[in-house]
C-alpha cells in the first residue's frame, strides 16, 4: 500500500507562489510514492487543528508556508498523540528556520528534498502552554512581523521588516526584567530580547551567536539593556552588525530553561506570530522532540543526527 502523505500550505504566504506550484508539488509526492491528501488553511490556527487530526493516520506530514504555519504545524504535532514525521516547504518571506536547515527555497526542489529525504531531529520550545520552533522574542521590532502589512510583506518581502523597524526605534519601551538561566540571573531594563534555536533571526544570518546546533537541547539568548543615550544606542547597534558580543549593554548566554519575570505584561512573538502579553514566563528546550525529514547532507555545521 502507498505510504499517505498530509499536505498542507497557507495560501497566503509570501507571495502566494504555491498556488502556481502546487500541481508540481504534488507530483513530486505521488512520483515518490505517496498517496496524498491537500488541505489550504484557512484561518489563523487551522493547520493546529488539522495536524493533530492528520497525525493519527498519515505516515508523513507536510507543511508550507512561512514559518508562522510551520509553528502551527509544530502545535499540532505536540498536541497528537502518534507522532508523524514532518516535512517544510518554505514559502514565506523571511524563512529563518529552513534556512537554518538549508533546505530549498525552490518549492519543488524543496518537495524532493523531502521524498529523497531521512529523519532528523530538531530541539521546540515550549512557552507556557505553547510552543515555538525557533524564536520566542519580546520588545523593539518584535511586533514587526504581525504588525505589518500581509501585502507589504508579499511585495517587499524582508525590506518590509526593516522599513517597518526602522518607524519603531524612534518609540523604543523599556521593561523592568529578571531572568533567570540554568546558571546565572540576569536583571534590569530590557528593550529587546530574543530566546532562539536558529542561525538566523528576521532574515539576518549569524545574529543568534557562534557555534550554533539545532539538536544541542540549548537556546541561545540575548538580552539588550535599555540605552541611556544615543551614544549607547549607536554601541549596541554597532555591536549587532559586526556580531561582536564587547557591550556591557548586552547580554548572551546559553541554557536550557529560563525563567522571566517582569513587573508589568510584556508582549512576546512565537516564530513571527502573537504570542501573547503575559508577566511570567517558562521557557524550556524540548530537545530533539521534531522529527523532520531533511535532505542528506554532508556539511559539517549542521549536526542533526538525533
Amino acid at each position: 500500500m502507498k505510504k499517505k502523505l498530509f499536505f498542507v500550505f497557507n495560501p497566503h504566504a509570501g507571495k502566494a507562489a504555491i498556488r502556481s506550484k502546487l500541481l508540481d508539488v504534488v507530483d513530486v509526492f505521488v512520483k515518490g510514492g505517496f498517496e496524498v491528501q491537500v488541505h489550504p488553511t484557512q484561518e489563523r490556527k487551522d493547520a493546529v487543528r488539522q495536524v493533530k487530526d492528520a497525525c493519527a493516520w498519515a505516515d508523513l506530514i507536510v507543511c508550507c508556508g512561512g514559518d508562522g504555519t510551520m509553528d502551527e504545524a509544530v502545535e499540532g504535532f505536540m498536541e497528537a498523540e502518534k507522532k508523524v514525521p514532518i516535512g517544510y516547504i518554505p514559502a514565506g518571506s523571511t524563512n529563518d528556520f529552513a534556512s537554518s536547515l538549508q533546505i530549498s527555497r525552490d518549492m519543488t526542489i524543496a518537495a524532493q528534498q523531502i521524498v529523497d529525504g531521512e529523519v532528523r531531529h530538531v530541539d521546540i520550545g515550549t512557552f507556557n502552554d505553547d510552543y515555538f520552533v525557533y524564536v520566542a522574542a519580546f520588545g523593539a521590532f518584535t511586533e514587526v512581523s504581525y504588525a505589518t502589512d500581509q501585502q507589504l510583506k508579499n511585495s517587499m518581502g524582508y525590506l518590509a521588516y526593516v522599513l517597518q523597524g526602522a518607524k519603531e526605534i524612534f518609540d523604543l519601551k523599556s521593561y523592568k526584567m529578571k531572568f533567570t538561566s540554568d546558571v546565572d540571573v540576569y536583571e534590569g531594563e530590557f528593550i529587546y530580547g530574543m530566546v532562539t534555536n536558529s542561525k538566523s533571526v528576521g532574515g539576518m544570518k549569524n545574529v543568534t551567536g557562534k557555534n550554533v546546533e539545532l539538536n544541542d537541547g540549548y537556546f541561545e539568548v540575548t538580552l539588550i539593556h535599555t540605552p541611556k543615550n544615543a551614544l549607547e544606542l549607536a554601541e549596541i547597534v554597532g555591536c549587532l552588525m559586526s556580531q561582536e558580543d564587547t557591550s556591557n549593554l548586552i547580554d548572551t548566554f546559553k541554557t536550557q530553561k529560563l525563567t522571566v519575570e517582569s513587573e508589568e505584561e510584556v508582549s512576546w512573538t512565537l516564530d513571527g506570530e502573537f504570542g501573547g502579553s503575559v508577566k511570567d514566563v517558562v521557557i524550556e528546550n524540548r530537545k530533539q522532540a521534531l522529527p523532520l525529514i531533511l535532505a542528506p547532507t554532508k556539511e559539517k555545521d549542521i549536526p542533526l543526527l538525533g
